[in-house]
């Protein structure tokens, strides 16, 4: 379509309410604004298109033939718009809340709570996706996703949700009291690995080494914290859901990174959310704030 040849939306909708409430003060108020401001749309219509659309009959305003003509093409237009628009809103309206976040982070910290959600909105469908993946947030598709990190993703909107320092831990039955200054030691025991995270690779890399090569376990979140407890390796994890075990003593901290800020982050596509997503941040906010019901 060549979008130059055509006039701009706005004068054409501004002619479309004159036509159908009859004066130019109608159509001001069917769109909230000044009878002025529409007669300047229709003239710059007009001129536009280089013939007369409306002409003044007493006193009030009557279509000329070509309004007519266009009025009624208008009308077709304008009615399959409303109709396109309110199938997309209905749909959005309807259907299901879709949230990603990491296994551990759905295991040891949202499905603990979730009742709690789904007894005070039974009327919101949700939909969990607990992956390691990093989730594009698409229009129609993730409404929002949990992540872990300093909450800087480009394009996005991220508040904090649960700010944790970042450990490297083990089972005291595994580990004893060895030294781990250097943390070399790190390469003789096998590594906990979730799989399609990546943090626990990043960490490595940082310290300039690398986990050695065999006898290492990939699994899911929920499954390395498990096998974490067992004493079957040594792995990197959110100090936040293991924090118990640490003051037990049952799990020893080999190595802690407090930067500021990290953490799980509400991240979001800018622009305005829907309802059903708006409740659902809403309710994380109030068990962050220490307002929601505890977990059972």
């Amino acid at each position: 379509m060549e979008w130059s040849r055509m006039p701009s939306l706005a004068s054409l909708r501004a002619f479309a309410a004159v036509a159908e409430a009859g004066t130019l003060a109608g159509a001001g108020r069917t769109l909230n604004v000044s009878h002025a401001a529409i007669s300047q749309q229709v003239r710059a219509l007009e001129a536009f298109l280089g013939t007369e659309l409306v002409a003044r009959e007493g006193r009030g305003l009557v279509l000329t033939q070509e309004g007519r003509t266009l009025a009624g093409q208008l009308d077709q237009a304008f009615s399959l718009m409303h109709r396109a628009v309110e199938e997309l809103t209905d749909a959005d309206r309807t259907r299901p809340l879709q949230v990603t976040m990491t296994p551990t982070f759905a295991v040891s910290w949202l499905m603990p709570r979730i009742s709690d959600f789904r007894h005070r909105h039974p009327d919101i469908d949700l939909m969990l996706n607990p992956t390691a993946d990093v989730v594009e947030l698409e229009p129609g598709g993730v409404d929002l996703a949990i992540r872990f990190g300093m909450g800087e993703w480009r394009g996005l909107n991220s508040e904090p949700l649960l700010l944790t320092s970042f450990v490297v831990v083990a089972a005291r039955s595994l580990v004893g009291d060895t030294d781990f200054s250097d943390l070399t030691r790190l390469q003789d025991f096998p590594w906990l690995q979730e799989l399609g995270a990546n943090e626990s690779a990043n960490w490595w890399k940082r310290q300039g080494i690398a986990p050695s090569k065999g006898n290492n376990l990939h699994m899911p979140g929920y499954m390395m914290l498990e096998s974490l407890r067992r004493g079957d390796g040594v792995t990197a994890a959110a100090r936040a859901f293991i924090e118990p075990e640490i003051r037990s003593g049952h799990l020893r901290v080999l190595f802690e990174d407090e930067e500021r800020g990290n953490g799980y982050h509400l991240v979001t596509r800018p622009g305005v959310q829907r309802p059903p997503l708006k409740t659902f941040i809403a309710w994380l906010r109030s068990h962050r704030d220490g307002q929601g019901a505890p977990p059972a």
